[in-house]
């Protein structure tokens, strides 16, 4: 098979994998790119674009069918927005960049395997002292490495039993929309570079978001995707943190 159409048929199904979930999928685009061996100057740049483009599409089709909750969503952001923003200020040399990103990749594997957990009954009131402090630390994170922060913010929205999944993938969606972008204006301001072939990508994650959002918002069954993606995350991650 062309490297190539292995590359966008990869992306196809992590674009859509992620959407489904209510995620822009920067982690599994990472690891793709890792695997491709992209240059660590555009993967990150790639990857917010990306997770902007898709997390935006999810964001519509989980609000649209009423798992959006405004309260749970905006301390978060409040302070993650400029907390991305210096995160996408700070360059990292490879090697560092590479053990951060291959940590990140394996909490995204668990996040993966336990989207499907049985679901508890949802707490009405939200720590808004504790989110505020964890959107902060989320945010610096996403901007650093280049994703949209829904691999830690899902996992601990539901840990705190403060909504459902469906719920916590509406926020989550938004929350990466927002934190993607300002974690690229902050990479812009440093200068950056994108792949030759991002029209293509583009094209690609915005099919697969399409198709992953509608059926996540929807009743979905992704278990053999889920497994799949997570083998490629663990390569990935394997690769980068023992190379």
């Amino acid at each position: 098979m062309n490297i190539d159409i292995l590359f966008f048929a990869l992306l196809l199904v992590i674009s859509f994998l992620y959407s489904s979930v209510g995620h822009g999928g920067a982690s599994g685009y990472l690891a793709l790119m890792a695997l491709f061996n992209f240059t660590s100057a555009t993967m990150r740049p790639t990857a917010l674009l990306l997770n902007v483009l898709v997390s935006g599409i999810a964001f519509v089709q989980f609000y649209r069918n009423g798992f959006f909750r405004w309260e749970l969503f905006w301390p978060f952001a409040a302070t993650s927005l400029p907390a991305a923003f210096i995160g996408g200020l700070i360059d990292l040399d490879e090697v560092t960049y590479g053990k951060m990103l291959g940590i990140l990749l394996l909490i995204s594997v668990i996040r993966l395997l336990v989207t499907d957990h049985k679901q508890d009954k949802v707490k009405s009131h939200i720590n808004i002292a504790g989110a505020l402090i964890a959107g902060a630390v989320i945010g610096l994170i996403s901007g650093t490495i280049g994703i949209g922060g829904g691999i830690i913010l899902s996992p601990l929205i539901l840990f705190l039993k403060w909504a459902n999944i469906k719920e916590a993938a509406a926020v989550s969606a938004l929350f990466i929309f927002v934190n993607s972008i300002a974690g690229l204006a902050g990479v812009f301001l440093k200068g950056s570079q994108f792949d030759g072939m991002m029209a293509g990508m583009m094209a690609v994650s915005f099919a697969g978001g399409m198709l992953g959002a509608f059926a996540g918002a929807s009743k979905f069954n992704s278990t053999v995707l889920k497994y799949s993606l997570s083998i490629v995350l663990i390569i990935a991650s394997a690769k980068l943190l023992f190379t």
